[in-house]
């Protein structure tokens, strides 16, 4: 018997170390192929990654709508500044929306908390829902104005014993000169004049992990229009180095309060907010090589900065990079990366490459290119370093073409007209979804703010009336003012 024991122990630990290095999760992988097939055939293309390696970004709605800054163009419907913040109601709503996307979509993604203004909530709720977020298996990411003071980051990161709740914290930060009320500068005269704020913010993340540990992932958002569509590029140029890992951007579009629509918003069009991206980067960016649902949606280039100079992941010109993107799409579909600690990371992908070990080759392969590209002498001047930053394009659609091609989907009817038939193909292959628990639907962002949000803002509304309470401050800020 007592040989026995250690045997069983030993044979019952070995299985545990099998199941949980298997580089394939067969949940990830049928969430995949369910994504795939969901696809429209036009956007089945070898570039695209939804149902190849993700099935796309999920976001919250209807948790807190309100926001303390006044931005042209905006979103949000007439009515979602009358909603109070309620920390309860987040959690809650939170928790639902995320079951119902971890049961169709999978046990893992990325989920933006997104509504209103985040940094709104107390801190130990905001805290406390992106536990939630977790528990659900999403990586979230808090979408914020970034018009908060250290003392907020400080208390959202720490528990009340001053241990750190979370290893990493992800923010989609939103600047433009459009956004009136922030503090110091209520009304930008240009998007230069930003860049101390948005420094101001990547440096309290950095603050935070040199004080804490906490590592991090910040995102810059920016909404283009014709009126600042030529200073895109001046905004690349002097944020890059800043510590943002992506940079969005999003043509205006005719959402949301038609009070705040005050310009003729589709002049800024794709293309010319593209050029202006690839002109701040100082590189052509070849969106095409890596497809995120309908390119008419997004446009998306993967790369990393040595020193001032960008290069791309992947050289879409170059049939030795493709062919490295089909071998990644095929052996890691269904492996999940983000939020694996790194040791189990490395575990399963040495259990991959001893399945297939020609992964070594093509990585070799690429990794040499790479190196070539940036050449030996700039890498030895930049101490081998590189820094990945993501440039990306949403081109969000109109309420009026959202309305009716939404419509009949619902009814499950193909328009005849070719410009609502578009919209509706662009709808079936969108890149972001927003979870309806209370009737078990999915539904596209174009769709959630086009259509669903001014009624569901309106029931807000009755069920969390709004109470003025006048403080003075914003929550993590300070009678001086800002102490970031």
């Amino acid at each position: 018997m007592g040989t026995r024991r250690p045997l069983a122990t030993l044979r019952h630990g070995w299985r545990a170390f099998e199941r949980v290095t298997r580089p394939v999760d067969e949940r990830i992988a049928a969430a995949l192929d369910r994504r795939w097939a969901e696809l429209p055939d036009g956007v089945k293309t070898p570039e695209q990654v939804l149902g190849r390696h993700a099935v796309g970004c999920e976001g919250t709605h209807g948790v807190f709508p309100k926001c303390d800054l006044k931005c042209t163009p905006c979103y949000h419907s007439r009515d979602a500044n009358q909603v109070r913040v309620d920390g309860a109601h987040t959690m809650a709503e939170v928790e639902a929306q995320m079951a119902l996307l971890r049961e169709r979509r999978g046990p893992v993604a990325h989920a933006q908390l997104i509504g209103g203004e985040v940094s709104l909530l107390p801190p130990d709720d905001h805290a406390a829902t992106l536990a939630v977020m977790r528990a659900a298996g999403r990586e979230p990411m808090s979408f914020t104005h970034g018009d908060f003071d250290y003392a907020y980051l400080e208390r959202l990161a720490l528990g009340p014993d001053g241990r750190r709740r979370f290893d990493r914290l992800s923010f989609a930060a939103h600047f433009d000169k459009f956004m009136y009320g922030r503090r110091g500068i209520e009304r930008p005269p240009d998007e230069r004049a930003l860049n101390p704020y948005r420094q101001r913010f990547a440096a309290m993340l950095a603050r935070l992990r040199r004080d804490h540990g906490v590592a991090y992932f910040i995102a810059h958002n920016m909404t283009v229009t014709p009126g600042n569509l030529d200073e895109v590029a001046g905004v690349i140029r002097d944020s890059h180095a800043m510590g943002y890992r992506m940079f969005s951007f999003q043509p205006a579009a005719f959402l949301g309060d038609e009070r705040r629509w005050k310009e003729h918003y589709r002049a800024a069009t794709p293309d010319a907010v593209w050029a202006e991206i690839e002109r701040g980067a100082g590189a052509r960016l070849d969106w095409r090589v890596v497809q995120h649902g309908d390119l008419r949606c997004n446009r998306v280039a993967y790369g990393y900065y040595v020193g001032r100079r960008w290069f791309p992941l992947l050289d879409g010109d170059d049939p030795r990079d493709v062919a490295a993107r089909d071998a990644a799409y095929r052996h890691f579909h269904g492996m999940a990366f983000t939020g694996v600690p790194p040791l189990l990371l490395a575990a399963r992908l040495a259990r991959l490459v001893v399945r297939h070990p020609g992964l070594l080759a093509t990585t070799a392969g690429w990794l040499t290119r790479a190196v070539r590209r940036v050449g030996l002498l700039r890498l030895a001047r930049n101490g081998f370093r590189a820094r990945p930053v993501t440039f990306v394009m949403h081109q969000f659609m109109d309420a009026e073409a959202v309305a009716p091609a939404w419509e009949l989907m619902r009814r499950g009817e193909t328009a005849t007209d070719p410009e609502v038939r578009a919209t509706q193909e662009r709808l079936a292959a969108c890149n972001y979804t927003m979870a309806h628990p209370e009737d078990g639907t999915l539904v596209p962002a174009c769709v959630q703010h086009a259509v669903l949000d001014p009624g569901e803002n309106i029931a807000l509304r009755r069920l969390l009336p709004l109470v003025e309470v006048r403080t003075g401050a914003r929550p993590g800020s300070t009678a001086a003012g800002h102490d970031g």
